[in-house]
């Protein structure tokens, strides 16, 4: 059960070799504006004014983002293909020998970590990467994948549907197994949702694959449905059809904010989490305004934005501050999480989970 430490604070000061590493060699430019790109390795369009950027974030969060994207680059026409992780996941390795993406955003660092394995990323430093905490980055040089927020395992439940029951709200693991709760629990499908995923992944490193996999026999019994959106539990909590939602904590503030008797509880265990991260995709021809978007997705800006609706930053900065709802520092919360062993073991832990559940998953549209 060990707590990710104050390590999370450690800002690595490597700038001058990041930043050396960040720039890109643009020499032979042509009237065309396709220049040649380092070591020879494909080409750089220097006048594209169109981005296509492949994202798992929350539809409604999209928009506030992008605004001060934008104001800055204003004549770039983005197109957004948004899916949950699972399927843009699954859409960019289905794409890997004609990729459509020009960069991902805000997709789980461990998604990254599978498509990086592919040998489908293409390495980049984005303009600031050195402020990233170290935690939240790829480690080689230049990085691969660069993160810019962290989501962590909540439970949101319905106070209201509880005390109807006359049942107490889990505040632990161990309490969602008990018999009391039987068909009253819904989570994300890993397959589909990052969150179900970062459950799973935190459940196995928690407590080893034998402990897990008994542990998720037992709460199999409880779950009413699996759901393929690392949100819907959330709302579905808030609606009182399944007072017992696995989800995300942000959500769940959200659900409480917007007036749904609920409350949002992290287990005592400690959650499991994951990095939304972003990477430019490996293409014949890049393009220059997909690094400027990498640029402009770790500015203070975008941050800013970011922690209206996550406290965990990949960078802290002196307007940081913990969104409404969070009563201490959620880093405290979170356990020793290692990425790259999720990222390796991917599609064993989900090819056992859906042998073993899959049965009780909503049926995908």
């Amino acid at each position: 059960m060990t707590k990710l430490t104050g390590s999370l604070i450690v800002i690595v000061t490597l700038v001058s070799l990041l930043t050396a590493c960040g720039k890109s060699a643009t020499s032979n430019e042509t009237t065309s504006g396709v220049a040649a790109s380092p070591a020879g390795i494909g080409s750089l369009d220097t006048t594209s004014k169109e981005l296509t950027v492949y994202t798992a974030l929350e539809d409604d969060a999209i928009k506030n983002y992008l605004a001060s994207y934008k104001k800055k680059y204003p004549d770039v026409k983005i197109n957004i293909v948004r899916d949950s992780t699972g399927v843009i996941t699954a859409k960019l390795l289905a794409e890997k020998d004609n990729p459509q993406a020009d960069v991902v955003w805000g997709l789980a660092a461990t998604s990254l970590l599978v498509l990086d394995q592919n040998k489908q990323l293409e390495p980049y430093a984005p303009q600031g990467v050195e402020r990233v905490l170290p935690e939240f980055k790829d480690k080689n040089v230049p990085t691969h994948w660069v993160g810019i927020d962290a989501w962590e395992t909540a439970f949101i439940v319905n106070k209201t549907e509880m005390d109807k029951r006359k049942l107490p709200v889990p505040e632990s693991y161990a309490d969602l197994i008990k018999p009391e709760y039987k068909g009253l629990i819904t989570m994300p499908n890993p397959s589909s949702s990052g969150t179900g995923f970062l459950t799973v992944s935190g459940l196995i490193q928690l407590d080893g694959q034998d402990k897990a996999w008994t542990y998720m026999n037992e709460l199999h019994e409880n779950i009413g449905m699996y759901v393929h959106s690392g949100s819907k539990p959330a709302k579905l909590a808030g609606t009182g059809e399944y007072p017992i939602g696995i989800s995300f904590g942000y959500r769940g503030l959200q659900e409480k904010k917007n007036g749904s008797p609920v409350e949002v509880v992290f287990p005592k265990e400690g959650s499991g989490w994951d990095v939304e991260a972003n990477a430019l995709i490996k293409k014949k021809t890049m393009k220059q305004v997909s690094k400027q978007f990498l640029d402009w997705a770790i500015t203070d800006e975008a941050m800013l934005e970011y922690n209206k609706n996550y406290a965990i930053l990949a960078i802290k900065t002196d307007a940081s501050k913990l969104p409404e709802g969070y009563k201490v520092d959620p880093i405290k919360q979170l356990i020793k999480n290692d990425l790259n062993e999720a990222a390796k073991n991917r599609e064993s832990i989900l090819a056992e989970w859906d042998k073993r559940y899959n049965t009780k998953s909503e049926p995908k549209k």
